[in-house]
């Protein structure tokens, strides 16, 4: 995997996932410069999660991003949009060894958060497993290359 600041990475969330999402893009640009873009939705009122989901879902599917980070309450309509697009591989992570299989097996590329679920210290550090861990390849490309419906 490409160090980070040499990805390209989106971020969406709804209005639960908001303040976990600030401090994801905080958390970020501390780390080092990258382009990072932000979906949004931009603050905590009432909000649809597919209006914020679909533009990121299909920014990736054009190739625009590498990786994207999606966040919602329970972080499963998110993630349930976002697998809409054939491109995209969105997994539901809520521990360190979900999100690290998610990249190793799945190779994922695109992280999904359940912001009620999770301490910021928890999505932090899935986050940061989550982009240093490599896709192991061999048995599982079989398998990642079936999930597209063709």
């Amino acid at each position: 995997m490409k160090p980070i600041q040499e990805l390209r990475i989106a971020i969406t969330n709804d209005h639960a996932g908001f303040e976990l999402k600030n401090r994801i893009v905080e958390y970020l640009k501390s780390k080092s410069p990258l382009k990072l873009q932000d979906f949004g939705c931009q603050s905590t009122d009432s909000c649809d999660y597919p209006d914020f989901a679909h533009p990121m879902g299909a920014a990736i599917e054009r190739g625009e991003f590498d990786y994207g980070i999606s966040i919602c309450g329970s972080g499963n309509g998110i993630s349930m949009v976002m697998n809409k697009y054939p491109k995209v591989r969105a997994a539901l992570c809520w521990t360190n060894e979900i999100a690290e299989l998610a990249r190793q097996h799945n190779d994922a590329n695109v992280l999904s958060l359940p912001a009620r679920f999770i301490s910021e210290e928890e999505a932090l550090k899935m986050l940061d497993l989550f982009f240093e861990t490599d896709f192991e390849g061999g048995r599982h490309i079989r398998r990642v290359e079936k999930i597209p419906i063709k």
